[in-house]
């Protein structure tokens, strides 16, 4: 499999806002990933919910900085890195990565948002920012896959308000500017199977629904910011840090390997989505 994307496909995601890669993990890669997240207890001590306006939960676990781990040798990969440079057209580096766990009948929704429009916050100038989400566990409607709105990126940074009902710890676009935009441009479910990837813009607008089937749904998700965009503030997630890349022949080396206990993970408090205050707070 080719490590970059045709002229077509980088076309296509400039128009789109995203492409998707099915074939992204082969079949061992994706079994490795399986196993080492499945079995990743030290990870799950440090998976934090994140409530949704209805009071379900979400959890996160979230780390700035890629190891030796098989998370951290996906993202670093040349498969991922390469082609996330050829989409933003710069030289990158690991902004931070997550692992996203909706668990059967009980894991929440995500709130329609941009990944730009939180880390506007954290003094990131440039929306020069793609992720890429990497499916474990098979991605449906029925257990809350991603959804996005096809081109929503020509749309710049929208305004975030905080949502409050049920103890919500999410801000999200106004309802009333996603049903006007719903009216003019396309909704897609990004329904994967499992070692699929996604890879999208940082200003798209996206949101998932509740897992409300007997199927859990989780995803490795890896972001960049390139390195030019590097933030003018230390608010979170990380500085320029230079990128080691290497070969796709190491994901399959780490033989599951999952995350030790030096590994530094971000506490249920920083797992809160930004408001404007927190620039403000940290000038």
């Amino acid at each position: 499999m080719s490590e970059l994307f045709t002229a077509e496909e980088v076309d296509q995601f400039h128009r789109d806002s995203f492409i998707m890669v099915e074939d992204f993990l082969d079949a061992e890669e994706t079994q490795l990933l399986y196993e080492a997240a499945k079995g990743d207890y030290v990870m799950m001590q440090h998976a934090h919910d994140v409530k949704d306006i209805e009071g379900k939960n979400s959890k996160l676990a979230l780390w700035d900085h890629p190891g030796d781990d098989i998370y951290g040798l996906i993202a670093r990969s040349h498969k991922m890195v390469n082609r996330i440079e050829q989409l933003l057209s710069a030289d990158v580096y690991h902004y931070h990565s997550t692992m996203m766990l909706k668990e059967p009948r009980v894991g929440g929704a995500w709130e329609w948002h941009q990944d730009y429009g939180y880390w506007y916050y954290y003094g990131c100038l440039f929306p020069d920012i793609a992720a890429c989400m990497v499916a474990i566990d098979e991605q449906t409607k029925e257990n809350g896959c991603l959804q996005v709105i096809k081109g929503s990126h020509r749309l710049g940074r929208l305004d975030h308000i905080e949502q409050t009902s049920a103890g919500s710890t999410q801000t999200s676009v106004d309802p009333e500017r996603i049903e006007a935009i719903l009216a003019r441009m396309e909704l897609v479910y990004c329904e994967m199977p499992p070692g699929a990837g996604i890879f999208f813009h940082g200003n798209i607008l996206h949101r998932s629904e509740a897992n409300l089937s007997d199927k859990p749904r989780w995803a490795l998700r890896c972001v960049y910011n390139t390195v030019h965009n590097d933030p003018y503030r230390d608010i979170k997630h990380a500085r320029y840090t230079p990128l080691q890349k290497v070969p796709d022949s190491a994901i399959k080396a780490a033989a599951a390997k999952s995350s030790d206990s030096a590994k530094e993970y971000y506490s249920g408090e920083s797992l809160r989505t930004p408001r404007p205050d927190d620039a403000a707070s940290s000038s």
